[in-house]
Order: C-alpha cells, then structure tokens, then sequence
C-alpha cells in the first residue's frame, strides 16, 4: 500500500486534487508498489491514476509533460521498507560489529532497488524471477552485484545460503537484456582465492561487454569475531600473488575490450608494497566507492593542484594537524612533505589512528572512530584544525561510526573540525591544509 503523504502545490497532481492521505494503486493501469513502479510509469505525458480516498475508488486522469514528475511525496524514499539480506556470509562486516551501536549499524541491505538508484551492492539471493523481469522491463541499469565467486556449491557455503548458487543464473539474463553490470567479488584467503578466483573471473568474462567492471577487494576483519567463521589475513606476500593473478586477465581484458574490468583495491597495493597504476589505468573510476584507485585519484589531483597554487595560496601562514588510518599514513605523509616544501609558513601534523574499537587489523580511514581521535589525540599539538575525510562520517556528517558526533570530538580536542570531501580527493584536501573550505 503506497500511501500519500504529501502533494507539492503547483503541480499537476495538486491541480487535479490529490491529497495527502490517498492510496495510490495503479497508473495506466499498472499496480504501484514502490519508487521504481511509480518513477517508471509516471513518465508518460498522459497518465491516468486510481487511487482510494477512504471507502472511495478515485480517478484521476491528467496530461503533464513527459517525465515531468506529478508532484506526490510518499512516507520513505522507497515508498516502502528496505528489504534485508537474507543471507549469513562468513566475511559479513556488520557481524563484526561491537554490541550497543545505533540500531541502523547493524541493518544489512540487499535491495534491488537501492542497486540501481544509489549503487549499492546486493548478492540476488532477494530477487524471484519476477523482480528480474521487472529489473529487464525497467533496464535498470547498471546493477551492482556482489559475486564473490561463481562456483554455485562454494557461493552456497560462503552465503550461508541455499539459493546462492542457483541465482548466479541471473547474471546471463541481465547481460542478454542489455543490463550493464558493476560486480564485486570480497576475497577471503584459503576461501575463494586462487584457482576459486582464476574461475570467477574467467566465468565473469563471459558476461563482457556488459560487465562493466568488477573489484577485488580483501574482507575486513575486526576483533570482535566470537563464534564467526575462522579467517586470515592476507600478508604482503598474498596480496603481490592476487595483483599477479589479476593482471593477467586484465591484460586479456584489455586486448578484448580495451579495459581491465577487473580492479584490485588500493589494499592490495599498499600491503604488497607495490606501485599504482597511473590513473586512467581506472577510467572513470567506477568502482572508487569500493576504495578502488582512492589513492591514485586523489595523487593525481594533487599534483594537478600543485601546478596552480596561486600566490595567495603559496603566502599562507597556518598549523594544522590530519588524522588518518594506518593504510594511508606513508602516502598522505609524502603529501604533506610535498605541499609544506612549497608552502614554508605552512605547518602539518599528521597522526595515525590506531583503530582500538574495531581492532588493529582495521586501518583503514574509513573506519576510524570518534572516540579513537579523542583518546589518540587529546594533548597532542594539532594547530587551528584537525583535518579528517569525509568517510570517517556516516552520511549525514554529523557522527561517527561509534556514534560519538563531531561537535564532541571537537569540543574534546579544542579544534574545529575540516571535513575533506573525499569526492574531490586531493583538490579538496589541499584547500582544508590551506583553510580556503
């Protein structure tokens, strides 16, 4: 039941009398569930709705200009719940999760809809054969997909699920419809690497030119794993053997399609201890949010920032301090060095977060808490500011993953807080050093 709850006045659905509180059920006679239903049929320039105000069965006939949007607002962006994953994956990072965290932490998302409107990843375990033909009908496109691997007994044994394997079958029916695939595979040692990862990515080929691109990426392991499947890190040397592995299908790839598609994280890179790759190695970085080629990104636009400082800039006479995860200490520091060599008023302090809530196998930024910045942090000399990427943040920027706010954090420390858009990597760390955000 899609029920409105509220009409923007102006529009044509305010003009023809809708009002909060109906139930919309159809349009041109096409059952409305949810946003996708309701974005896709509502783009004709004619539009005939039925909808019940109470007891009584309404229509409403309208004429409006194609894919102009009818003025209604539903109660969620989805117009209805989120749907959940079904599935008990052995990497799965939201079970690694301490006890006593807000309660939106601990949802797990495998949504179709939420795939193709805000990129995130779901394994097909959610869909029927019926949300297939709906995602073909619609050609929403691209889907992101978590494969993990494409051997149907393995994917059932890492799921937890016994319709794991048979789903892979949707994979064929949305590469023949035309539906551009972005796919991840997370990477577990003595799991699904090695001669399992060879088959993935061959399989995975024959889905091209419609797999678009596929990441690589290592499952995070935090220390509160009681009672969860036993996992291992990847060393130094398991992460040059995966970087090996793959480039020679990327190699393939390259010559077949003119791409990689398939791209090791910055991880793998940074454990090995081995060079990235120039950056249009990553085209439009299309998989950057799965922390694929953030580094080169953000070293490319650096240096293209650097060509342009102005005398302003240059001129600058400021302390600042940056606090970063341990994964991406060595390259911010070379950043640092290479700006403050131009910049000689400008001094940076630049601290490594020790991860202690999620545990030191965690180094990422992305995963630094609150409560570690204050514990870490508190006495230390940190200048006007503290600069921090925006990943440190849930969505709305107000808190961290631990729930502590940024208000704390800097009422803790005595500095405000600058937030660098990791969306605009270097340019954008560049102006939080400089204070020109």
């Amino acid at each position: 039941m899609v029920t409105v709850a509220a009409v923007r006045s102006g529009t044509p659905a305010a003009k023809k009398g809708i009002r909060e509180g109906d139930i919309l059920l159809s349009i041109n006679d096409h059952a409305i569930h949810d946003v996708l239903d309701y974005r896709f049929y509502m783009t004709e320039s004619a539009l005939t709705l039925q909808l019940h105000r109470g007891a009584e069965l309404i229509t409403v006939k309208m004429r409006k200009k194609e894919y102009e949007d009818i003025g209604l607002e539903f109660e969620t962006f989805l117009m209805d719940k989120q749907h959940t994953c079904k599935n008990k994956c052995i990497f799965c990072f939201i079970d690694q999760n301490p006890h006593g965290m807000r309660d939106s932490i601990y949802f797990k998302d495998d949504d179709s809809r939420m795939s193709f409107l805000m990129g995130n990843y779901i394994t097909l375990t959610n869909l029927t054969d019926a949300d297939v033909d709906r995602i073909i009908e619609m050609h929403m496109s691209p889907m992101h997909i978590s494969v993990h691997t494409t051997d149907p007994e393995l994917r059932v044994q890492m799921m937890k699920n016994k319709h794991a394997g048979e789903v892979l079958s949707y994979l064929r029916r949305f590469a023949d419809a035309n539906i551009q695939m972005e796919c991840q595979i997370v990477l577990c040692k003595n799991v699904n690497d090695g001669a399992h990862l060879e088959r993935t990515m061959r399989d995975l080929c024959s889905y091209l030119p419609m797999l678009s691109t596929c990441s690589i990426v290592p499952c995070g392991l935090t220390c509160h794993r009681e009672g969860l499947y036993p996992l291992e890190l990847f060393d130094r040397s398991d992460c040059a053997a995966v970087l090996d592995q793959t480039a020679v299908m990327q190699k393939e790839c390259m010559e077949n399609v003119g791409r990689p598609v398939f791209y090791c994280s910055d991880e793998f890179y940074l454990k090995a201890e081995r060079p990235f790759p120039s950056g249009d190695f990553y085209g439009d970085y299309a998989q950057i949010e799965n922390g694929v080629g953030m580094i080169p990104s953000m070293r490319d636009e650096f240096n293209a920032r650097m060509e342009f400082l102005t005398e302003e800039e240059r001129a600058v006479q400021a302390e600042v301090s940056v606090a970063t995860g341990y994964a991406a200490y060595p390259f911010l520091e070379r950043l640092c060095r290479q700006l403050k060599a131009e910049i000689p008023g400008l001094c940076v302090h630049i601290y490594r977060i020790r991860n202690d809530f999620f545990g030191e196998n965690i180094t990422v930024a992305g995963l630094v808490t609150g409560g570690d910045l204050i514990a870490q942090l508190r006495g230390m000399p940190l200048g006007g500011a503290l600069c921090i990427p925006s990943v440190m943040l849930r969505h709305e920027r107000d808190k961290f993953l631990d729930d502590v706010t940024v208000e704390a954090v800097e009422n803790a420390l005595g500095v405000p807080l600058r937030i660098v858009d990791t969306a605009y990597g270097g340019d954008a760390f560049v102006d939080a050093l400089l204070g020109f955000c």
